[in-house]
């Protein structure tokens, strides 16, 4: 069953609030990631450099 009278171009103009929102969020969420990814890449290890945290050591019977 489809709405007894559509008006398209009335609800693309009620709807375009709520596309803009989902866009800005989405550029909102982009940004933050972007930055994430900064942040991580300023804080890496450099070659050679000892990790802070030691690796576990295998432990044999015998």
């Amino acid at each position: 069953m489809s709405a007894p009278s559509t008006n398209v171009e009335k609800q693309a103009k009620r709807h375009r609030p709520a596309i803009w929102g989902i866009i800005a969020a989405g550029g909102f969420a982009a940004v933050l990631f972007l930055a994430y990814l900064a942040n991580l890449a300023a804080q890496g290890n450099e070659p050679g450099e000892e990790t802070t945290t030691p690796a576990a050591t295998a432990t044999s019977d015998g």
